[in-house]
């Protein structure tokens, strides 16, 4: 190893850890971590969350993509350090308490809106904020959406049929019709 590689292993070793406490899912979480430390790689090494997929680590893939108090963030564009005291949303914390999946996750799995699974996670969480703050979206507004999130394997018809499926039987449900599937959690 490198005097120079070295060195940066002993900086690093000594970087100050600062702590860092987040609402995850619901639940109060905290950990440490340097200040550098992105926040997907706080979720998925600190608190092992792992549902959060690293992507591109660029902002561009969106597979990385939580909810920050409610709105879809790229979590690696992030540093843990900001977040601490904020309220995130993951993956994870789109599934009902027991376990059972959301009417967006099922709908998905209805429609074969996943394939290879990695783009999902970012997927879900952009089209639960579009649902969220608008329970009958056009076609349109589902791209626009989701337009931020890459998907090799899809073509992208899957998905929007998803959330289009996800908003039909919100709606049937809201309004008693039902659907026999549980709505997300909050």
């Amino acid at each position: 190893m490198s005097d120079r590689m070295n060195e940066v292993s002993v900086e690093r070793a000594r970087e100050r850890l600062h702590e860092v406490r987040l609402q995850v899912n619901g639940a109060w979480r905290s950990g440490q971590c340097a200040a550098r430390t992105s926040l997907v790689d706080f979720l998925r090494e600190t608190l092992r969350l792992t549902g959060t997929h690293v992507g591109c680590e660029h902002g561009i893939c969106g597979a990385c993509s939580v909810m920050l108090d409610g709105r879809p963030v790229r979590s690696c564009l992030m540093f843990a350090v900001q977040a601490d005291g904020h309220s995130i949303t993951t993956v994870e914390g789109l599934a009902a308490a027991d376990g059972t999946m959301s009417v967006l996750q099922d709908s998905f799995c209805q429609t074969h809106g996943l394939q290879c699974g990695y783009c999902t996670p970012g997927m879900l969480i952009a089209a639960q904020a579009l649902l969220e703050r608008n329970r009958c979206p056009t076609e349109f507004e589902i791209r626009d959406a989701i337009g931020g999130n890459l998907c090799r394997c899809t073509g992208y018809q899957q998905i929007v049929d998803a959330i289009r499926l996800a908003a039909a039987r919100l709606n049937a449900a809201a309004t008693g019709a039902g659907s026999g599937v549980s709505a997300p959690a909050a």
